[in-house]
């Protein structure tokens, strides 16, 4: 059996592969280039991708072969599922191993952002800093009871819920489905209608899927809910936001600031109006980026892959 992987991954995943299929390994240009994607993808069986690379009807459609697709990811918006699932192709993804490290990412940036951490980094650096500070100079803000709104209570927005309790906050969330009145308890959170959600937190934090329902659902709309003093965290998609909507909010006032690891279109570049403002934190969507978290997505990627071309079911396999 022939794999493709549009990428490198970890050394000791393709050397696993390699033990049991033909590999060819992209080393050119990220993302892999669709007509290249298409040319490549006709003779093979398997298929390894990341959250970047499109694989829509036109490169499945093209992979006559094809009968599994394994993404290094645990979203999969990327891949049309619809269509793999008309051709009978297995698709598998990476959850839960990615649950805690972006969790982390999440509190970080809320802290930095609660506490101002890159504006104090960038005053020491620039030798802006004359004076001990007084009373009433650089201030931030306490996390301590503050309200926390996850929009999104799967595995990482349950993460970030019990982090955040850690941290005295209080939790309220909009799913699209409520939990249980016990796992409410547990996790000490209160579920709200999404107005209500970001008419009331501090900090609003997206950990929804993207999906069509989801798509920029975020807009100034809802942002006007917001309170001025309040912040917006998005580790999840980036196509959550509308992007432009947020810019001038941001701009405006209308909320204090946000923090985001994810963007419509990635990667964005220095001259983006998000990139210009100076009271939101940008990260390179780097939520699974630990050397722990990155090796066992690898580790899952390669196992889907090899289960499902052995007609087995994947660890984790997208259900439609």
């Amino acid at each position: 059996m022939k794999v493709l992987l549009t990428r490198k991954l970890h050394d000791f995943a393709v050397k696993e592969l390699k033990r049991k299929y033909d590999v060819e390994v992209h080393t050119g240009k990220i993302p892999m280039p669709k007509k290249l994607l298409i040319s490549k993808i006709k003779d093979k069986d398997g298929l390894i991708c990341y959250p970047y690379d499109s694989i829509d009807s036109d490169v499945i459609n093209a992979g006559t072969k094809l009968k599994a697709i394994s993404t290094y990811s645990v979203g999969y918006d990327h891949v049309d599922i619809k269509t793999a699932s008309k051709r009978g192709i297995v698709v598998g993804y990476t959850p839960e191993v990615l649950t805690r490290a972006t969790a982390d990412l999440t509190m970080a940036l809320m802290l930095s952002l609660f506490r101002r951490i890159p504006e104090g980094n960038k005053l020491v650096r620039s030798d802006k800093w004359k004076t001990i500070f007084g009373p009433y100079e650089f201030l931030g803000t306490d996390l301590y009871q503050k309200t926390l709104g996850i929009f999104g209570m799967g595995r990482i927005g349950k993460a970030v819920a019990k982090r955040a309790i850690g941290f005295e906050m209080k939790v309220v969330y909009h799913n699209r489905t409520k939990l249980s009145k016990k796992e409410e308890e547990n996790l000490r959170v209160r579920y709200v209608p999404l107005d209500d959600l970001f008419r009331t937190s501090d900090v609003v934090s997206i950990h929804s899927p993207h999906t069509s329902q989801t798509n920029e659902i975020v807009n100034l709309k809802l942002i006007k809910k917001m309170k001025k003093t309040s912040f917006l965290v998005n580790t999840s998609r980036g196509k959550i936001i509308n992007e432009k909507d947020l810019v001038i909010a941001l701009k405006r006032k209308i909320i204090a600031g946000a923090a985001l690891d994810v963007f419509q279109k990635e990667p964005i570049s220095g001259n983006n109006p998000i990139a210009k403002l100076d009271n939101v934190i940008l990260m390179p969507h780097s939520g699974s980026a630990t050397v722990e978290t990155r090796k066992d997505m690898a580790e899952i990627a390669v196992k889907n892959l090899v289960l499902a071309l052995a007609g087995k079911k994947p660890v984790y396999q997208v259900v439609i």
